[in-house]
Parts: C-alpha cells; structure tokens; sequence
C-alpha cells in the first residue's frame, strides 16, 4: 500500500509543478534571463536556498522523493501568499517591473524542477545530502 500512496504522492506533486511552470516558469524564467543577466544569477540564489532548504532543513528528507518535498514547499510559499493577498504576475520582461522575492523564489522552484529529471541533478543532489 505504501508504493502506491507513493506513485500517487509523485504524480499530483508533478502535476503541481508542471502547473506552476505552465503559469509562471515558462515565461518568467525567460524573461528573467532576457531582462539582464544577474536576474538570473537571482534565480540561481534562489534555487540554491531552496534546495539547502529542502536537503537539510526538512526532517526526514531523504524518505521521500525529492519532486513531492519541491512540490511542498512550493504549496506552502503559494498557500501562504494567497493568505496575505499576493497576486500572481507572471514577469514578460523589463517592462513588466521589478520582480518580488516571491516571484524569484517560485522561479527558482520552477527552475529547479525542470531539472530533476536530468540524472545529473540527482547524483549531485545526493552528494549533497550526505
């Protein structure tokens, strides 16, 4: 019964991230590049908190899989956005304005899933976690 609660657990957390890409990622992680350069480094900071977040900061991280802790995380930053009023505004480029820590903190969750899937990202997750 476990492997399944499992599956279920990495097919809706996938299908949240694949949402939040679809809304946000695809095009505020291009315009973040397009608009200078060290937005993107921005978003790099950012994934690299929230993957030390995720690899160290959740207790009993390493029983579960690292999409679902990713998909968590991003819930709770969006659960706890919606309680203060914050609304979604997906970044075209410098004309859309400045981007709020927010906004950079789901890109970079954006960012970050897109790359779990590259068996590179795995390995260098685990020597992380050790």
């Amino acid at each position: 019964m476990f492997g399944l609660a499992a599956v279920w657990a990495e097919r809706s957390s996938r299908r949240t991230l694949n949402s939040l890409h679809s809304q946000l990622g695809a095009a505020g992680l291009v315009a973040a590049v397009a608009a200078a350069p060290g937005l993107a480094a921005v978003v790099d900071q950012h994934s690299a908190a929230v993957r030390d977040i995720l690899a160290a900061g959740v207790e009993g991280s390493t029983a579960v899989a690292g999409v679902v802790l990713l998909a968590g995380y991003a819930r709770g930053l969006l659960d706890q956005a919606r309680e203060a009023g914050w609304r979604l505004t997906v970044p075209h480029g410098p004309e859309t304005g400045p981007m709020d820590w927010l906004t950079f903190r789901l890109l970079a969750v954006c960012s970050l899933a897109s790359s779990m899937d590259d068996p590179g990202y795995r390995k260098g997750f685990e020597l992380e976690l050790r």
